[in-house]
């Protein structure tokens, strides 16, 4: 598609952040570093909370299993509890506070109970098994660790001994059916508490946007996870960055900014959260932006798409999406045709055929595509609307705090070429927690990321995302982006999932293989070789892979819904070897 907008980049960036708009920008010096920042930006996490209770009180605040709460509601268990904390578990200002639990109601109201405190949510993920969890307890000592009901089930036979080492006071349990020994009821411990816990109002500490925020973990595919501590304004900054790529292409189209003084007009609007609230996509973008922006937050315990798509037509929810499989799921749910807002790829870049579809299925929805890591706390660049739709394949411009660098051996390179993103804002974490050799690895002395992603900037300055730099396959001397086999792959209807992987060669280096997952309705009905046959149609002759493993159950995610494509390589290359390293005609089923 081509299009032909109202007005352009320039014109557009000084209206957005023209002064007095949420986005205008000052350049500040930020631990020694001179950075671009978000001029109105709420300071701390507790301002920002009690600014957006004052707002919308009497609202929706969030929705769980059947039951509802508004934000007044949340605010005050949230103080209730902050007051617990305080009193009885003695947290303070910068201590560390874990939890390690699925969705549910409860979990927000911790995190804002510790912000109150000007204390440090952990928020560690829940489907880690014993031995990583226990790692990330360890490393981030936090006085107090709360959990739910499955956490403490995995955690009860060796409580003593990780309390003991990460130097935890106390475990609360959420939910439980028997609290495990050397745990307590979080319920419990909230109804018996008779303290005069609105006393923190009084006593409250003074934070700083340079303070400490919070302690997330990257949930990368290999090796055990990394604690990215962030500041308050690093962790904040992704409010704004949410809703730079719709604001753009509203602006873009000839639109005119909303006043912020007047209030919505009709039913209140919702966000389905599905994705785990321990990663970036669920709390630091999903639930931000609800907050700001007076939404109602409906959560889910795990990814149904049948339910998504009944609670997303019951409740408003005007902004659906996520990593492309969900979105991919509701496009097959029988929520297609739904009149949707705004429809959201995030997590893995979206292949062009799946926004193509999506546009299709959801006619009325403003398509938007974000980029960034857990390290820029989410979102660094995005795009929406008609600009998204004449670049399907690009993740969009840097939020207007944001710079972009391409990079190849130390050098910099002029747009068109190829090499390594490296981002700066003031979005980019602090450390990693408590590994220095690690924080060096990724972060220059004047504050550049290296994001470990192969990537081009074209002549407007829109970001395209060609692979992970570990992901290029070298097939004798040639280097084949992952990226554009699968999405050569994705033009097959009946693959739900695709991942291109590297062989080892003794004389080429390395070949190309491929995993795929096969929709529901095809289970059965689908062959390599007939995948090979469309494979041949849609790739270079040396991006055809000698072998593609078809499965009939979805891969293995992680929590932010990238597909552990270590695992995947790994089944292959034992597929490979069976086959003594030849290429078959035949099926190959598991």
């Amino acid at each position: 598609m081509s299009w032909t907008p109202k007005r352009s980049l320039a014109e557009t960036e000084d209206i957005l952040c023209g002064p007095g708009r949420a986005h205008e920008v000052e350049t500040c010096l930020i631990d020694g570093k001179l950075l671009k920042a978000y001029k109105n930006l709420a300071p701390t996490l507790r301002a920002f909370w009690v600014s957006a209770v004052e707002k919308n009180g009497d609202k929706t605040y969030i929705i769980f299993e059947g039951e509802r709460y508004t934000y007044r509601q949340v605010f005050d268990r949230s103080v209730r509890t902050a007051g617990i904390f305080y009193t009885v578990y003695g947290v303070r200002k910068g201590d560390r506070v874990s939890v390690c639990s699925r969705n549910v109601s409860e979990y927000l109201v911790i995190f804002w109970a510790i912000h109150l405190l000007g204390a440090v949510p952990v928020l560690v993920n829940a489907w880690l098994p014993l031995e990583p969890l226990t790692f990330c307890l360890v490393h981030t000592q936090p006085r107090l660790l709360v959990v739910d009901a499955e956490r403490a089930d995995i955690l009860a036979s060796a409580i003593d001994k990780t309390c003991a080492e990460a130097g935890i006071a106390a475990v609360l349990v959420l939910h439980p059916n028997d609290v495990p020994q050397g745990m307590e009821s979080y319920h419990d411990a909230i109804d018996k508490y008779l303290g005069a816990y609105k006393d923190i109002f009084t006593n409250y500490p003074t934070i700083s946007p340079e303070d400490n925020a919070a302690i997330m973990f990257t949930s990368g595919t290999t090796g055990l996870p990394k604690g990215v501590l962030s500041t308050q304004r690093q962790f904040l900054t992704n409010t704004l960055n949410t809703i730079v790529g719709g604001m753009r292409a509203l602006l873009r189209r000839g639109g005119n900014l909303p006043d912020p003084a007047t209030p919505a007009n009709g039913p209140q609007k919702g966000a389905l959260i599905a994705v785990p609230l321990f990663h970036v996509t669920g709390t630091t973008s999903y639930t931000m932006l609800a907050t700001m922006s007076g939404m109602k937050i409906i959560l889910m315990t795990k990814w149904i798409p049948e339910e998504a798509a009944r609670l997303i037509r019951e409740e408003n929810v005007c902004v659906a999406g996520g990593v492309p499989a969900m979105v991919s799921d509701l496009m097959d749910s029988s929520l297609a045709g739904y009149p949707l807002e705004r429809l959201f790829f995030g997590g893995s870049p979206a292949p062009e055929i799946l926004t193509s579809r999506a546009r299709e299925v959801f006619s009325t929805a403003e398509l938007s595509q974000g980029y960034g890591l857990t390290e820029t706390n989410s979102i660094s660049v995005a795009i929406a609307g008609e600009d998204y739709m004449a670049r399907p394949g690009s993740t969009g411009l840097p939020s207007p705090v944001n710079e972009i660098a391409i990079v190849l051996d130390g050098v910099r390179l002029p747009r068109g070429q190829i090499g390594e993103v490296w981002l700066r804002g003031p979005n980019v974490m602090k450390e990693y927690w408590r590994d220095p050799v690690a924080t060096r690895s990724v972060l220059t002395s004047d504050g550049w990321l290296k994001s470990g992603d192969l990537g081009m900037l074209d002549q407007d300055g829109f970001l395209y995302i060609k692979d992970r730099i570990k992901d290029i396959i070298i097939r004798g001397g040639e280097s084949i982006s992952s990226i554009s086999i699968e999405n050569g792959l994705y033009n097959d209807s009946r693959l739900s999932e695709v991942a291109a992987v590297g062989l080892p060669d003794l004389r080429l280096g390395e070949l190309v293989a491929a995993v795929v997952s096969i929709k529901p309705a095809f289970k059965g009905k689908v062959t390599e070789e007939s995948v090979l046959a469309l494979a041949r149609k849609n790739l270079p002759r040396f991006a055809v892979p000698v072998m593609i493993l078809v499965l009939e159950t979805p891969f293995e995610l992680t929590p932010s819904g990238k597909i552990m494509k270590g695992n995947l390589r790994t089944l292959a290359l034992q597929e490979w070897k069976k086959r003594n390293g030849a290429t078959l005609g035949v099926q190959s089923r598991l």
